[in-house]
């Protein structure tokens, strides 16, 4: 299967936004992409602090935008995250939603980790997304014809056990939509996804914003998509673009036969 990555500088313009992610996931399309992925708030980066004026349910405009693409242009589409109202909730979810190449809903993944770090001592600036955003409470992964598909979003990545639990449903790829604050981003970011993929023997897909979005936030980029052995297959630099690999079932296959760790486990 090939799959494309999505790698954006979002704003707090919707619209231009929505214009943006459209037109990349049709270069993906081009490029011969049957999956193609987004990255985290794709559609509305908030300035730090502020509120998300475009909240919605997944049965809202923007994911219908995303639904239509797919189906126009058949592929799998993850709508990276999108700002979803918690019902009783003054904060919101920050929601991935999986769809077929039918527009179909086929996975909602709620994050469930929640970036609340102190960098400002080493010069990165004081993070409280609990302040927002609502954590979610359930692991997805999606059933597809190419296999499992675990959701995940960006802070997830740091908590081994959220993929576990993904590899024990045989997950088949990891998807970590994000926009990773660059201080952590130069030495984590790529060690982590190639961490992820090496233990769970499975591929992960990775689109991330990049960066200025604002005068008070800006992201890593270097977007990538990794192959079970932790071969990186493909990568973005520090602008919007799009990159594309063939994900082989085989690599999978023999990945996890050659060296079977998943089924050497004890604890």
């Amino acid at each position: 299967m090939r799959v494309g990555i999505v790698q954006m500088t979002s704003t707090d313009d919707l619209a231009a936004n929505l214009d943006a992610a459209s037109n990349l996931v049709r270069e993906a399309a081009a490029q011969g992409a049957e999956f193609v992925a987004l990255p985290e708030m794709f559609a509305y980066l908030r300035r730090e602090g502020l509120e998300f004026p475009h909240a919605q349910s997944v049965d809202g405009d923007i994911v219908g935008q995303m639904r239509a693409l797919a189906r126009t242009l058949g592929v799998r589409l993850l709508a990276g995250t999108i700002a979803e109202r918690a019902p009783g909730e003054r904060r919101v979810f920050n929601t991935s939603v999986l769809l077929s190449p039918e527009g179909e809903i086929e996975g909602v993944y709620r994050k469930m980790h929640l970036f609340d770090v102190d960098l400002g001592a080493a010069g990165g600036g004081v993070y409280r997304e609990s302040a927002s955003i609502a954590p979610g409470d359930a692991v997805v992964v999606a059933e597809t014809p190419h296999g499992g598909v675990g959701l995940s979003v960006c802070y997830d990545l740091r908590f081994p056990e959220l993929y576990r639990r993904m590899a024990d449903r045989d997950a088949r790829f990891l998807t970590v939509p994000s926009a990773f604050a660059v201080h952590t981003g130069r030495d984590h970011w790529e060690v982590l996804l190639r961490a992820r993929a090496i233990e769970n023997q499975a591929f992960v897909i990775a689109p991330a914003q990049c960066g200025r979005h604002s005068e008070s936030r800006e992201s890593y980029g270097r977007s990538m998509i990794i192959d079970p052995w932790g071969r990186v297959l493909a990568r973005l630099g520090d602008r919007p673009g799009v990159a594309v690999a063939d994900c082989d079932p085989a690599v999978l296959g023999q990945t996890r036969e050659s060296v079977p760790a998943l089924r050497h486990r004890r604890l």
